[in-house]
């Protein structure tokens, strides 16, 4: 009887141990290589510093990053979440390339049920009619920057306006976002080849049809290339230049005053005044050595945004559709270096977007923010999503 009455009382103890979740894998993709590597390299570098900063673990979860180079491949972007999917057997996926690889991965994140949070595009199928319960634009819609910029210009007092951009997703996205608030004239759409770095005869015919505005949409080294042909060119100072994805803190690097006076729409940038913005960009200019981009800051809140979600859920994240659940409700909660900060209905963000200028200050540029074009901005597509 003594006997049975231990080994009862020793049975029920170990019952009253909580079970120990299993450590959470998370695959980072992204453009690591190239061009636009610098893009995903940010990104990577944002997302592994906010790691550092939570000690490697979300709640008490130790947590394992597996990284992946897409290439700007949409066929070897969807090699790779499906590596992520069926051998890392991964919790959740950060990053998700341009908008191109993005769309090349949908069907499989879909399908999967897995928690993804794009840190970079935003294309407008997803954030309308083939929005996902479970994949996340933590960044932006592809438009609504371009958005802001156009309403600037609007406000500016432009009657017209030439618009260029790559030939792709987010270009098109960009072009249209600026259409939507600009009233003025279009003089010219300009859509080049993904990775064309020669401006010559783009810049020729800009020049000839002598608009009073321009806006574009070019990224990393695109940008540094299209920013110096339009200065060689005497384009820049005569020609009032806006743009969206051209001007950041890494391209600055490389154009310093050849950048003064273009403005930008973004929804942050390292001059924003918050307590997280701050501690964010301190933390990355120590450890990284420069100041970090917008596409570091979005994957930096990737990390504190799925660590508050995996809190909510006392670290259990086995439950997929529990773990998405969290993870929209963590969109309101979790320490943005943006401030306020919200996911939508179609899971697209709900946050401000500013203006901000590239200022020459003796040989060095600096950046200024000049207005908040929208608050509590929401994207175009959101009516075209059926998710509630």
């Amino acid at each position: 009887m003594k006997k049975t009455t231990v080994a009862a009382l020793v049975a029920g103890l170990f019952m009253a141990v909580p079970a120990a979740h299993a450590d959470i894998t998370i695959g980072f993709s992204g453009v690591l290589s190239g061009p636009q590597g610098v893009l995903g390299q940010d990104q990577r570098d944002g997302f592994m510093l906010a790691m550092e900063q939570l000690g490697n673990k979300f709640g008490d979860q130790k947590v394992n990053v597996v990284i992946e180079d897409d290439q700007l491949k949409p066929d070897v972007g969807g090699q790779i979440v499906q590596k992520f999917l069926e051998r890392d057997k991964v919790d959740a996926i950060v990053g998700l390339g341009f908008s191109n690889v993005l769309m090349a991965e949908l069907r499989r994140i879909k399908d999967s049920g897995v928690v993804a949070i794009a840190t970079n595009a935003g294309p407008a199928p997803v954030a309308g009619k083939l929005c996902t319960p479970n994949l996340f634009g933590l960044a932006w819609q592809n438009d609504t920057m371009s958005e802001a910029m156009g309403q600037y210009v609007q406000d500016v007092g432009h009657k017209n306006a030439y618009l260029m951009t790559t030939s792709y997703q987010a270009g098109k996205d960009k072009l249209n976002g600026f259409k939507r608030y600009f009233k003025g004239d279009v003089v010219k759409e300009v859509y080049t080849p993904l990775g064309q770095l020669d401006f010559s005869a783009e810049i020729s015919a800009l020049q000839a049809a002598s608009p009073e505005a321009l806006f574009v949409f070019y990224t990393g080294g695109t940008g540094v290339n299209f920013v110096r042909q339009l200065r060689q060119a005497g384009v820049m100072g005569k020609i009032p230049v806006y743009s969206e994805g051209m001007i950041d803190s890494n391209t600055l690097v490389s154009l310093k005053t050849q950048a003064d006076g273009n403005i930008y729409g973004a929804t942050w940038a390292p001059v924003l005044d918050n307590p997280q913005s701050k501690k964010f960009v301190k933390s990355f200019e120590e450890k990284y050595g420069h100041t970090p981009s917008e596409y570091a800051a979005n994957a930096y809140d990737a990390a504190y945004l799925l660590d508050t979600a995996v809190r909510k859920l006392n670290g259990d994240v086995s439950d997929r559709k529990a773990f998405v659940a969290a993870v929209k409700a963590a969109g309101s909660e979790f320490p943005s270096v943006r401030g306020k900060f919200a996911f939508n209905t179609n899971n697209m963000p709900i946050q401000n977007l500013y203006a901000f200028k590239a200022v020459a200050e003796g040989d060095e540029v600096i950046v200024k923010q000049i207005a908040t074009v929208f608050t509590d901005h929401q994207d175009a597509y959101v009516s075209e999503c059926n998710m509630k």
